[in-house]
């Protein structure tokens, strides 16, 4: 069933949308931190059209319980963080050819992610006593390389997955530029870059996708120490994929907003909520998505 294709292409577009405020913010070495985060999404996924499907809609939630630290490299800060996301939820749409309504659901463990980012400029290793004494600086850059793991429920006989069934990597550099400690204004590049998928339905084909550019640009504003309001939009292009090394299908060139609210409500406490939705999309995922995280900090 063409229906089945949604969740594939449903996680390799979440992947690319990330949107990530203060993804390079300083901090001290030595320390840990623990999130679970809970999001809800929900809209349309609009398809190639040499693919016989059309109204889809996917109403997808996901828990995803991530770890993450901070240590040194030389004389600047690393982070290295790693998640592991539980999916579910209905895809709901018509095949054009039957014109007939069909519905699947999946539940299940996604692929694993991992991320590891080393601040270059502006943010050099400090102890926490250190860091306490520094004043903030006013212009940082990085870079980070990310890869989803293909760890996530797979069945080669169906279309329709959680995982991927393949790697994906994503290298990155990023710039953030801080105004007088309240207004910080982050721009990050990066693409990503897939691995080949075997065994695509109906388990004897093979799927492979071109990279995926995307860039991201970030507006916060820091209302007191540990809370911030965030404008978030990203814009991606690229991301053709090939069946058995065929044609292409169309590009991407696609946009999403968003708004996230930080609010530290101890110093080693913190919420964030937040919430995007796709502004322009002409192949791919116009679905809307809302989040709650939590996040607990510890030396």
């Amino acid at each position: 069933m063409r229906l089945s294709l949604v969740v594939l292409l449903f996680a390799s577009r979440v992947a690319a949308q990330e949107l990530e405020p203060r993804s390079y913010s300083p901090s001290p070495i030595g320390a840990s931190f623990f999130v679970m985060n809970y999001s809800y999404s929900s809209g349309g996924i609009l398809f190639d059209p040499t693919i016989p499907v059309t109204g889809v809609h996917a109403y997808v939630s996901a828990i995803t319980p991530a770890y993450g630290h901070t240590f040194a490299i030389g004389n600047a800060q690393a982070l290295f963080t790693i998640g592991m996301p539980y999916a579910w939820g209905p895809f709901l749409g018509q095949v054009v050819t039957t014109g007939q309504d069909s519905s699947i659901t999946r539940a299940g463990v996604g692929d694993l992610r991992a991320k590891f980012s080393l601040n270059f400029i502006g943010s050099p290793a400090l102890t926490p006593a250190e860091f306490a004494k520094r004043p903030p600086s006013r212009f940082l850059m990085g870079a980070s390389l990310a890869i989803s793991a293909p760890t996530g429920q797979y069945f080669a006989d169906k279309l329709i997955n959680i995982g991927a069934n393949r790697w994906a990597f994503k290298p990155e550099i990023g710039a953030s530029y801080n105004w007088n400690a309240k207004l910080y204004l982050d721009l990050y590049a990066g693409a990503w870059l897939f691995g080949t998928s075997h065994n695509f339905y109906p388990g004897t084909s093979t799927q492979t996708q071109d990279p995926l550019v995307s860039l991201q640009f970030h507006a916060s504003y820091t209302f007191m120490p540990r809370t911030y309001l965030a404008l978030e939009s990203t814009w991606y292009n690229g991301g053709q994929s090939h069946l058995n090394n065929g044609p292409p299908s169309t590009r991407t060139d696609n946009t999403r907003i968003g708004l996230l609210f930080a609010y530290g409500f101890t110093p080693k406490q913190s919420v964030k909520v937040s919430w995007s939705d796709g502004a322009t999309v002409r192949v791919g995922s116009a679905y809307t998505t809302w989040a709650v995280a939590y996040q607990v900090l510890w030396f």
